[in-house]
């Protein structure tokens, strides 16, 4: 079990993705994350990719809140303000990632907590930032994608802009999310000074952008598009760095000397072209690819290829449950689950080893306020007044 933020507590007031699990990081090394949601649940219990469903959860919720305490409270009410208040003076983060002044308007925003708890870090994720003239626009993954460049460099010109296949964002964000909270988490037990630390799924957007976008920056002449090429990953990239057909599948070439892939595919033309021609004229000697990669297996390619030609197969989520590095590395961990009846889960394990040891699944994704009562009688209410707060619909208890 992983103990590096053993003994400090996160109150988690987040919803959707990118949030939560930025969340679900601190909860898997180690950190108390107790997530508070109202009592009809967050967003992200109600919708599920693909529709799916597991044990009565959303596939949305299981995928980013592992090792967390649920709790839910009407914070809408007075009782349920204080309560939250309460908890937080038990805290060492508090992080939120509503739209910019809700938590103002709940009575808990950053100054607000501040002045109640001035070592408190307060961390908040948005759409855009905290202030500047999209502060108060929805803030989402896919229009993340549209605003700040992710669609147009994915797109081609026979497409048009592309999203990526997943949520690269939200992703993306929560790490960074988690790892500003951290850089606050370490000043704050050397030096007990408080911090607000801000993250958007703008700046994840363009930070997962940082090569293509230095690159456009500082050209010459900048292109006047940035579209990809057909075959080509991106605009800023050199052939035959792409993806290709084959008999059976498809195969991706990485960097790759043009005269080895020449002799291996059997095609001389392409040995014509020199290393400056790999940069400009992409569309030619990717199709001269395209035609020889057509011609045999996936499987046949790669035995020709071996270790001269940077390659690899294209797999689908069926052939990555089965590949032996991802099982070697247990990147996919099956679980019990916290669910109706139980039923185990699989789950994308924590990304990262120390010394060695994955983290823990301590708890699975839980049922709203699985935790309420627990956490109640930790900052000091009995029975009866937990009753009578869940009586009042101030709070919810699980299966009540």
């Amino acid at each position: 079990m992983l103990d590096f933020l053993k003994g400090v507590r996160v109150v988690s007031f987040n919803h959707f993705l990118l949030g939560p699990m930025g969340m679900q990081i601190l909860g898997d090394l180690g950190a108390d994350v107790i997530s508070i949601e109202n009592a009809e649940g967050a967003w992200q219990r109600h919708w599920s990719g693909g529709d799916i469903w597991h044990d009565g959860q959303s596939v949305l919720h299981l995928c980013a809140n592992r090792n967390k305490r649920s709790v839910a409270i009407d914070l809408k009410s007075p009782k349920g303000r204080d309560l939250a208040l309460r908890l937080i003076d038990t805290a060492d983060v508090v992080a939120e990632n509503f739209r910019p002044g809700v938590m103002e308007k709940l009575g808990l925003g950053y100054a607000a907590l501040k002045a109640r708890r001035p070592m408190l870090i307060y961390a908040s994720a948005s759409g855009y930032g905290p202030d500047g003239p999209y502060a108060d626009k929805p803030g989402q993954d896919l229009l993340a994608q549209a605003l700040f460049g992710m669609m147009a460099i994915t797109g081609q010109a026979a497409t048009g802009p592309r999203p990526a296949g997943a949520s690269v964002i939200d992703h993306h964000g929560s790490a960074l999310f988690a790892m500003g909270i951290l850089a606050a988490i370490v000043r704050q037990q050397r030096t007990g000074q408080g911090c607000r630390v801000d993250a958007s799924l703008m700046q994840a957007a363009l930070d997962l952008q940082a090569e293509s976008l230095v690159a456009w920056a500082n050209a010459p002449v900048r292109p006047p598009v940035t579209q990809a090429f057909r075959h080509v990953a991106g605009w800023y990239y050199a052939a035959p760095y792409g993806v290709y057909a084959t008999k059976d599948g498809y195969l991706v070439l990485s960097l790759s000397p043009l005269k080895v892939l020449a002799e291996i595919l059997g095609e001389p033309r392409l040995g014509e072209f020199n290393e400056k021609d790999s940069w400009s004229r992409q569309d030619e000697i990717t199709e001269l690819i395209a035609e020889r990669l057509k011609t045999a297996t996936t499987g046949e390619w790669g035995a020709r290829m071996g270790s001269k030609i940077w390659h690899a197969p294209v797999q689908d989520y069926a052939q990555i449950v089965e590949d032996p590095q991802v099982r070697h590395m247990k990147s996919l961990v099956r679980v019990p689950g916290g669910g109706d009846t139980g039923a185990p889960l699989t789950l994308v394990n924590h990304p990262v080893l120390y010394d060695g040891e994955a983290a823990e699944v301590r708890l699975p994704p839980q049922q709203l306020g699985a935790q309420t009562e627990e956490v109640l009688k930790e900052i000091g209410l009995g029975d009866a007044e937990i009753m009578a707060l869940a009586d009042a619909k101030v709070v919810k208890l699980r299966n009540r």
